[in-house]
């Protein structure tokens, strides 16, 4: 992500930290829910890709338990300060950092749960090549919304468009050219919740 795109991003995010949790209080049993996903067990290493305010981490520390790993990765300070401020570094480890610059070894990590995340990725194809890079065979990839593509776009007055990088005609040739496989796709008015395994690296010739 360029530096200038990162600013706009740290821009928009920063100015909306404060409260923004308190524009969604419905949230929280639907970021519950979609964890369960992931297929975690106790002692497992899992990564929160644009952690927010960290509505996730509590129930990923409950997955992998007191001997796993919960790293929050987020590039907007303000929104770290407000997950901070909330209490959630006591689920896990909160990082500053960019999703298409982890400072992660190769398969760090068993799965990577990203919520709201894939739509404000500048370049695609660059976070989601980064965030395989990251995660062991078949670790497994959770993209999730607290609403659906329809939902969202009428929230915002828009209308659904089939550009959307979430739309499922877009998603699985983009998971697939990133070393991704998505095996389940959900997209109603209360959820969007795509879940990819991570493919064994082919040996080169």
């Amino acid at each position: 992500m360029s530096e200038k795109t990162q600013q706009a991003v740290r821009e928009f995010f920063g100015a909306r930290a404060a409260g923004w949790e308190d524009r969604f209080p419905g949230d929280q049993p639907r970021y519950d829910a979609a964890t369960g996903v992931l297929g975690l067990r106790p002692g497992d290493r899992v990564l929160d890709a644009g952690c927010g305010t960290g509505r996730a981490l509590a129930p990923l520390r409950e997955r992998v338990g007191p001997g796993g790993t919960v790293l929050g990765v987020d590039l907007t300070p303000e929104m770290l300060a407000e997950a901070a401020a909330k209490g959630r570094e006591r689920y896990g480890a909160l990082v500053l950092a960019d999703v298409a610059r982890l400072p992660l070894r190769d398969g760090a990590c068993d799965a990577v749960f990203g919520a709201g995340l894939v739509s404000h990725l500048p370049g695609p194809e660059t976070g989601l090549r980064e965030l395989a890079r990251v995660t062991r065979p078949a670790g497994r990839l959770a993209l999730f919304h607290p609403l659906g593509r329809a939902a969202l776009a009428a929230s915002h007055g828009r209308e659904l468009s089939e550009d959307d990088v979430r739309a499922r005609a877009r998603l699985a040739p983009l998971l697939a050219a990133t070393g991704w496989r998505l095996v389940s796709y959900v997209d109603e008015d209360a959820r969007f919740l795509a879940v990819a395994v991570r493919e064994p690296e082919r040996p080169t010739a």
